[in-house]
């Protein structure tokens, strides 16, 4: 998405799709969290809580952004692999999201939103999305381990989980709307395009 955003786990709602084994589920978790985008995006959010100075007891200068770093593609790698190989795997669920692609606005929007409550199982039907919040939840308690202790208490916990849900809402929002803002921008540049030889024509 947007050209450097990875996007293996987005498919059309229409299309008839097979069911994709175990395998290529931890494969696709894998494929998302070691994308050379994602490793960029770690460095940027190892950055932000280094100048806010989270978790302190990391420390600050290179060792500290190095922790710092190393926290925050853990916890990519735990909760990627958790929400699309692990709960995907134990409970028969597809963990790509299904693009609906018609409809009106707020119909696409209220669909992605709700697709964090609503899996699809494998033999295409659907149940509630234990794999988005357990998947999560699991990835959090995991993240307790390589915290400082000082770091670890269940508000953070549920605070951390209740960003990550908002953050996967939105991942959905822009896997639903992306097929969409390409097409405008390819329109725009073939329309800049034209503009540019209508001139050097002239």
């Amino acid at each position: 998405m947007f050209y450097v955003m990875p996007n293996y786990l987005t498919v059309d709602s229409q299309s008839q799709v097979k069911p994709i084994s175990w395998k290529e589920k931890f494969a696709i978790a894998a494929k998302g969290s070691f994308d050379p985008y994602e490793f960029t995006v770690v460095g940027i959010v190892a950055g932000i809580r280094q100048a806010e100075n989270s978790s302190p007891a990391f420390g600050q200068g290179m060792e500290g952004y190095a922790k710092r770093y190393g926290a925050a593609f853990a916890d990519q790698v735990d909760g990627n692999i958790m929400v699309g190989g692990v709960f995907p795997t134990i409970l028969k669920v597809d963990p790509r999201y299904f693009q609906l692609g018609r409809g009106s606005f707020l119909h696409r929007f209220g669909y992605a939103i709700n697709r964090i409550f609503i899996a699809r199982t494998d033999s295409g039907n659907h149940m509630f999305n234990v794999s988005e919040f357990a998947g999560n939840a699991t990835a959090i308690a995991i993240s307790n381990v390589y915290y400082p202790a000082d770091d670890r208490s269940f508000s953070s916990s549920l605070s951390d989980w209740g960003t990550q849900m908002g953050l996967d809402a939105f991942g959905n929002e822009l896997k639903e709307f992306w097929p969409d803002i390409h097409r405008y921008l390819q329109a725009r540049h073939e329309r800049h395009l034209q503009k540019q030889q209508r001139k050097a024509s002239d």
